[in-house]
């Protein structure tokens, strides 16, 4: 990245509106840019000193959830009510000319024929413009991976790794169960090459969640914890995606995902070792 893409990027970057990926190489380029640093510190004081001049008023989390849950309907049921509303109306307009075309001369029925393929290829492109779209969004999982990975990066740039910094299991576990609605197992995989770094909270599928964080050498693992719905799938999954690797897997209790740029192995070897010390607890 150049100078002027970076400055052509830095209100968004202020503004956290760049995925994680853009985010990094801007954070890259201003550790090697003297000149865009200082301008980004010039800017990012501007925004601090309007922000803190103007009144805010923060929106309560129902009215986000609410919000949410309702654009989620919306955008669920709106291929289903197109397709339906263009039969109808297609189907509305073509009867009275077939019911004239029955009672007409025999080559009324070329007609009819012709009628009922313009009607198929109406149908069918009807068909194709309002659910093939709806069949090619990402799934579920997709989505929540983006959101892993955003929340991934964005712990290692915005300098909040952990809300407790601490290695010690028992320093951090109360710390999470005071603020969470369940209680997530810490253990301290130090032994196996995966020290406890500390722990934080999280926000992700409209939820608050537990983020406990480890290291391997020189990497960070980041591991989301909430608890697991009776339908959760309890194969064990891995997803590689913008030079991540996301591992999921459910036990009994809780839905985990590890998120980390390790290699799979390390990732694979750091689930099991985990799954070994939480069947203890």
């Amino acid at each position: 990245m150049n100078c002027e893409e970076a400055t052509k990027l830095m209100d968004g970057y202020l503004d956290g509106e760049l995925d994680p990926i853009t985010n990094q190489t801007i954070e890259q380029h201003l550790r090697s840019c003297g000149n865009c640093e200082q301008a980004y510190e010039t800017h990012r004081a501007l925004v601090r000193t309007i922000g803190s001049a103007a009144p805010y008023y923060k929106a309560p989390a129902e009215l986000r959830e609410r919000i949410q849950s309702s654009l989620r309907e919306e955008i669920a049921e709106r291929p289903t009510r197109n397709v339906v509303r263009d039969a109808r109306q297609l189907f509305r307009r073509n009867q009275p000319e077939l019911r004239t075309s029955l009672w007409g001369t025999p080559w009324n029925w070329l007609g009819l024929a012709g009628l009922g393929l313009a009607a198929a290829i109406i149908f069918a492109a009807i068909i194709n413009l309002n659910l093939v779209p709806r069949l090619q969004r990402p799934g579920a999982d997709q989505l929540l991976a983006t959101q892993l990975i955003s929340s991934h990066v964005r712990s290692l740039m915005a300098n909040h790794l952990t809300d407790v910094a601490s290695s010690d299991q028992h320093t951090v576990k109360p710390w999470l169960d005071a603020k969470l609605d369940f209680a997530p197992a810490v253990v301290d995989l130090a032994s196996e090459g995966f020290p406890l770094v500390g722990g934080r909270l999280d926000y992700l599928d409209n939820r608050t969640v537990a983020a406990l964080v480890y290291q391997r050498r020189k990497h960070f693992i980041n591991l989301f914890v909430w608890p697991a719905a009776p339908d959760a799938t309890r194969t064990p999954k891995i997803i590689t995606r913008q030079g991540y690797q996301l591992l999921h897997w459910v036990d009994s209790d809780f839905d985990y995902w590890a998120v980390s740029d390790v290699n799979v192995n390390d990732l694979r070897t750091f689930k099991e070792q985990l799954a070994a010390q939480t069947s203890h607890h």
